[in-house]
């Protein structure tokens, strides 16, 4: 799979007929006859050759006066894996879009925070998607209405301006294009649930390509969580059959409010229950979600590739499917990894619920143990050094890492171009090659990022006959790119961490 897909007719003929659920979200079928789109997988009659046309989003689509397909409903579908991947000015533009930036600050402002005219940015999105970026804006605020529509007793004029639309009638005109339905009609031809979530609190079904394993990413977000900001939660959703299931859950800082989250893993979706402050919160929380959880990763081009090593290939085919855990707060990631430079997890933690507790925002949790939000930049700009129970040498690291961001000299975020982010990471003190790449992986989403200083990654190539010094290392790690930051997910898999286990 690769860029521009959608101009391969021959190739997106054979995976519409063939209902490959791979390329869901890779591009959209629009049919001539029928005047709708779907996704590859469509379980409907195939079309002929003839009358289909593709394009690149659902954006597009709409834009070309195609409606979404009510069995497949192609605009629910995963997001295209090359936002993950890529870290040039659209994919950049694509993950500010899905944070809700069009919506807060308009185009304007989206082409701020990535440093370019609004005239280039509509010229390149344009060309690449098909669509602007207030189409493309327009088209997830469809999806938020369809969703809030569907799960949630909201009046509709509640519904409309929780999902960004500016007025009632804009939200109705672009329910029925979209859908082909009026909102009153989508709800009623909504499953019945006698147990719909109270006002703010929402349960949705989070969609992700398979394979996915869940035990390294669950696993590392529980064994790694912060006492009052995150845990796990036995018996905290309910599972296939109704049977209760354990939940990760956390607080999230969100542009309107908070929220709280909490995630499980499901055979073909995340289970995902959110409680908002303020519903227009909605679409920037799901986004984030879905990253935390990397759900828009291409599992089979990453195994695929990593399969090509010999070493490799025996843990793929063992647990296929890993995804890298990653973060909610690009900035709040950056202090853990500091906080966990040289210590065990546990020691990271307890110096993270230190801060916490001393600087976090209360939030009241009437489900478990949750207590605060995390610590933003600018409240710990204004600590007290010497209150840390830290090495001299990491306070300064600390102190100086909170300063830039609160100042904002070191933009971490959606934005952020990778390369650009890690020279201004080596650039402060206490940053080295490990920190940068970490903060890289987990925090920036750069699917190449690797750690070859790692000592967990160090062991792991020792005992499977690698290379293990870091040059060495390295210059083996050359045939996974671009997928390096999957294969240090496979590496650390090999040990018997609680990281690596789902918990009980």
């Amino acid at each position: 799979m690769q860029k521009g897909m959608h101009t391969d007719t021959e190739r997106c003929v054979r995976a519409v007929q063939s209902k490959d659920a791979r390329f869901d979200g890779w591009f959209f079928t629009a049919v001539l006859t029928t005047g709708i789109y779907c996704r590859p997988s469509c379980p409907v009659v195939p079309p002929k050759p003839e009358n289909m046309v593709f394009h690149p989003s659902a954006a597009a689509c709409q834009q070309a006066g195609f409606r979404a397909c009510k069995r497949c409903r192609p605009d629910t579908s995963p997001g295209s894996p090359e936002w993950n991947r890529r870290a040039d000015l659209v994919a950049r533009a694509m993950r500010l879009i899905a944070d809700g930036v069009v919506d807060r600050e308009g185009v304007p402002g989206l082409a701020a925070r990535l440093g370019y005219s609004t005239r280039q940015i509509e010229r390149q999105l344009l060309a690449e998607l098909g669509a602007g970026p207030l189409a493309l804006a327009r088209a997830q605020r469809a999806q938020t209405a369809r969703l809030l529509i569907e799960t949630t007793a909201l009046p509709m004029a509640q519904v409309a301006f929780a999902a960004g639309f500016s007025s009632i009638r804009t939200f109705n005109d672009t329910v029925r294009e979209v859908f082909a339905l009026s909102p009153s009609d989508l709800r009623a031809r909504a499953p019945r649930n006698a147990d719909r979530p109270t006002p703010g609190a929402l349960s949705l079904r989070l969609p992700f390509r398979a394979p996915l394993n869940p035990d390294n990413l669950f696993g590392h977000l529980a064994a790694t969580a912060v006492p009052g900001v995150e845990e796990w939660l036995p018996h905290c959703l309910e599972g296939a059959g109704g049977t209760p299931v354990g939940a990760y859950r956390r607080t999230l800082r969100l542009p309107y409010g908070h929220g709280i989250v909490a995630l499980a893993p499901q055979p073909d979706h995340i289970a995902c229950r959110l409680t908002l402050g303020d519903l227009r919160d909605l679409p920037v929380a799901i986004s984030r979600c879905r990253r935390l959880l990397d759900l828009d990763a291409d599992p089979v081009a990453v195994d695929d590739r990593l399969r090509t090593d010999p070493v490799l290939a025996p843990l793929v085919d063992k647990a296929p499917g890993r995804r890298v855990p990653r973060t909610v707060d690009e900035a709040e990631f950056a202090v853990r990894a500091v906080l966990g430079q040289q210590v065990s997890t546990a020691a990271a933690r307890t110096h993270a619920a230190r801060l916490v507790t001393a600087h976090g925002e209360p939030v009241d949790d009437p489900e478990g143990g949750l207590t605060h939000l995390f610590p933003s930049p600018e409240a710990l700009a204004a600590l007290d050094p010497g209150t840390l129970a830290l090495p001299r040498t990491r306070r300064t690291t600390l102190t100086t890492l909170v300063r830039h961001l609160a100042e904002g000299e070191l933009p971490l975020g959606a934005e952020s171009d990778w390369a650009q982010a890690r020279a201004r990471l080596l650039a402060l003190p206490g940053f080295g090659p490990w920190t940068a790449d970490v903060i890289a992986m987990r925090a920036l989403g750069d699917p190449d990022a690797f750690l070859p200083t790692d000592l967990g990654i160090r062991r792991a190539a020792r005992e499977l006959g690698l290379p293990s010094t870091p040059a060495a290392l390295t210059a083996r790690a050359a045939a996974w790119r671009p997928w390096r930051a999957y294969a240090v997910q496979y590496l650390w898999a090999t040990d018997s961490h609680p990281i690596n286990f789902l918990p009980a």
